[in-house]
């Protein structure tokens, strides 16, 4: 018997997606100069005063903040990062910022497995050629491969949290692998915003280029490559089995 292909997503289940590519598009025409690193410099003294003033209520609209602007791909992720430094420092700061952000693309993730991934999944599977190649490949080693493209982000932080919804991951593996994989440049990011008062004190601008020093880059690219340990073994064991 021929099975079925999956009925296709109606509009209620690509609302949430059409709802994030909206707001991303007025997002990035309307609040880029307010989600920035200037608009952080101007108004630190006021950000100080209403922590100081109401601690608990700055940290729930900072992380309801952040987990908007990664949710929608709006413009400051970044300046967002250093905010979460700036005001609560590296600890809590760097708990609050990689929490929002995983909450985030953990929102994208689903809107977008709502609206096209389990269809396309399913169309991948019972296909044919390259593509189901390629996604069988990266099922097979979900949380190296996940884990190693999230601490060298070679591709966009958006596109990360697509792909993943599109070719059928598993939420749990996505969610840690997510968190996990932007620890690394989260803490360094959320140090640098820590250290925003001396910056400017100096009326200077914080060095993000910070990441790419060598002794920074190098450890990284380590921990990247020992994440794919597990894959490096499975094809060479495969290889040994045909000779």
């Amino acid at each position: 018997m021929t099975e079925l292909p999956p009925p296709r997503p109606g509009w209620r289940q690509r609302l949430p997606l059409i709802v994030i590519a909206a707001v991303a598009v007025i997002g990035a025409l309307t609040l880029r100069d307010f989600l920035s690193f200037e608009a952080l410099r101007d108004n630190r003294a006021a950000l100080l005063a209403f922590r100081d003033a109401h601690y608990l209520l700055t940290a729930s609209a900072f992380i309801a903040a952040y987990i908007a602007i990664v949710a929608f791909s709006l413009p400051g992720a970044t300046a967002a990062t250093l905010t979460g430094g700036f005001l609560f420092g590296l600890f809590p700061g760097a708990f609050f910022n990689l929490a929002a952000a995983t909450i985030g693309a953990v929102l994208i993730f689903l809107a977008v497995r709502a609206g096209f991934g389990r269809a396309l999944a399913a169309r991948i599977d019972a296909g044919e050629g390259r593509v189901k190649q390629i996604t069988a490949s990266i099922r097979d080693n979900e949380v190296p491969v996940l884990l190693s493209l999230r601490l060298m982000p070679v591709l966009p932080f958006f596109v990360m949290n697509v792909i993943p919804a599109l070719i059928g991951v598993r939420l749990s593996v996505f969610a840690a692998t997510t968190f996990l994989g932007i620890m690394p440049g989260g803490l360094i990011y959320t140090w640098v915003g820590a250290g925003l008062g001396e910056v400017f004190a100096r009326d200077e601008i914080p060095d993000l280029g910070i990441i790419f020093e060598p002794h920074i880059l190098g450890p990284l690219l380590g921990l990247a490559a020992l994440s794919l340990l597990p894959v490096i073994i499975k094809v060479l064991r495969g290889k040994g089995k045909e000779i």
